[in-house]
């Protein structure tokens, strides 16, 4: 096929034809530093520096795998994921417009946990031995200056008792399923848990005020106050407070058995919908063969009890068991918008971090400082070019103008590659464009040089002409090959930036090689196919 004139023509002829379709269906994406978007560095976090050098590597490559997979899912136009030294993992998302919900989605631990909630009279039997622990903590001066902060609502006493009655019945403190005996005895300064904590809605689960609920966390943080809890015990809050007209009142607290029967690992499957009966938003999951098993197996043994579904320490939903449950269930985020159970669903399927993360550094590139340098990078484009056109049409006339037609194919060639490989521009990349240019336009010059040497010599026109070419070439591919071989290094050791720039480059250099030693060559002989052996070329 290259043999003839007509072999060449369709060959130059597909190539711009997939280069064109590629360019017309994909487009070039513009990468973070052109379009603007968001920067990350996000590290294993370590708060008691108990992990091992080996250990934050460990953990930060498995991360890495995970968070590639949330972000594809996510739908980022060509993110930049990659890990920085040893334990150090760099995000760009070029042009995201949600930058919480993208955080969000990013940090989030993900771990899923099935487990068991216990009865109410767990805790209500381990509180006066909490108030013991927190009293031997705090003091008795710790002890009034709590009692002199703890109003639990700014509305009156009447109005607050009639909340609870709506939200949780003809029910008040847990002091008082205690007795009145045992308050009376400690002293209202010496129930302080009792006192804040109140009977929930169902078995196993009490009730916090919104405002008291850091003074709990801390007070439940204290030395010896959850060791008063029985073994294989412990509390966890729910997700979503109770509200009454929008206005979230009461933070619902439970008591679990500590140990999970079931964890995310087993499942496989995590789609976001709404309840058809409640409109509630929800996400349904599905459990492997071995979890759907076991899943069976403890619904069985539970029926009538309830069982908790704990994300991330959250208890989200906490239904009772009313018959045996194989591998599907659901979630229930109750009127949480559509998208925060689409990105729950994002990173059940994607998987829990081996460790958590945390972002220790962010930026945001705006658009108009992308919009710059793209101004920028065209107008050093053009005025190369335009530099480019004048000196070969000037110094080589009418192979000067071959060569500037076979450079217009190469631009095309270069975008659709781009196009092609979904790759993505930046300003680096643009510079590697540049480059490449010159180096289509070196090609060229060594080849009309070596076509002058031979004409000058006395060569026939199309003797010269395929001489040229045929000498040339060791020094086109040897330039080529070394630049292309620099290039692929770029791109495997360095970052974003540097791999746009070695990307664009590897792209131009393939595409100028083929302009000259091809494109160029099948011009001259077909001028040369018009014209008389004798004549001269204009060069």
């Amino acid at each position: 096929m290259f043999g003839t004139l007509k072999g060449r023509l369709l060959v130059i002829l597909g190539v711009m034809a997939l280069a064109a379709v590629a360019l017309w269906q994909n487009g070039i994406k513009l990468g973070l530093d052109l379009q603007g978007g968001m920067h990350l560095a996000l590290e294993v976090q370590d708060p008691n520096g108990t992990l091992t050098a080996e250990q934050r590597a460990d953990y930060t490559d498995q991360n890495l795998e995970i968070l590639r997979n949330r972000i594809d899912q996510f739908g980022v136009t060509e993110p930049n994921i990659q890990k920085i030294g040893a334990d150090r993992i760099i995000v760009e998302l070029p042009g995201i417009t949600d930058e919480e919900r993208a955080k969000d989605v990013i940090r989030q631990q993900a771990f899923l946990e099935w487990k068991l909630v216990l009865g109410s009279d767990v805790l209500v039997n381990a509180l006066p031995r909490m108030d013991r622990a927190v009293v031997q903590a705090l003091g008795e001066e710790g002890l009034r200056a709590l009692e002199d902060t703890s109003q639990t609502d700014p509305t009156s006493v009447g109005a607050q008792q009639d909340v609870r009655d709506l939200l949780f019945g003809q029910v008040d403190s847990a002091a008082d399923t205690l007795g009145a005996d045992t308050a009376r005895a400690s002293g209202p300064t010496q129930t302080p848990l009792s006192r804040l904590i109140l009977q929930g809605a169902g078995d196993g689960e009490f009730a916090v005020a919104e405002v008291d609920v850091p003074r709990v966390k801390q007070l439940l943080a204290l030395p010896g106050v959850m060791n008063a809890l029985p073994r294989n015990t412990e509390l966890r809050w729910g997700a979503d407070p109770y509200a009454v007209q929008g206005q979230a009142l009461y933070r619902p607290l439970f008591v679990l058995q500590a140990r999970p029967f079931l964890t995310g690992e087993r499942l496989e499957e995590a789609i976001a919908g709404r309840d058809p009966m409640t409109a509630e938003t929800i996400v349904q999951f599905q459990l492997d063969r071995r979890g759907g098993r076991e899943f069976e197996a403890v619904t069985a043994e539970n029926i009538g009890k309830r069982i908790a579904i704990v994300l991330d320490t959250l208890v989200h939903s906490a239904p009772v068991v009313n018959s045996r449950i194989g591998a599907n269930g659901q979630i229930t985020l109750g009127q949480a918008p559509m998208t925060e159970a689409q990105d729950l669903a994002l990173v059940l399927r994607a998987g829990a971090f081996a460790a958590p993360l945390e972002i220790i550094e962010q930026r945001q590139v705006g658009p108009s400082l992308g919009r710059d340098a793209i101004d920028q990078g065209i107008f050093a484009g053009a005025l190369g070019l335009a530099l480019v056109v004048l000196i070969m049409v000037g110094y080589y006339r009418f192979a000067g103008m071959l060569a500037v037609l076979a450079l217009g194919i190469y631009a095309l060639l270069v975008l659709g590659g781009l196009a092609g490989m979904s790759a993505t521009l930046t300003a680096p990349g643009i510079a590697g464009l540049i480059l490449s240019i010159g180096m289509a336009v070196d090609a060229n010059v060594l080849i009309f040089e070596r076509i002058r040497e031979e004409l000058a010599l006395g060569r026939p026109t199309r003797a010269a002409v395929d001489d040229g070419f045929k000498h040339a070439m060791s020094a086109i591919v040897d330039s080529n090959l070394t630049t292309l071989i620099t290039a692929l290094i770029l791109f495997q050791v360095g970052t974003g930036p540097v791999r746009g720039f070695a990307v664009t480059l590897s792209i131009g250099i393939i595409a100028s090689f083929f302009s000259a030693v091809f494109i160029t060559r099948t011009f001259f002989l077909i001028y040369l196919d018009r014209k008389r052996a004798s004549d001269a070329i204009s060069i």
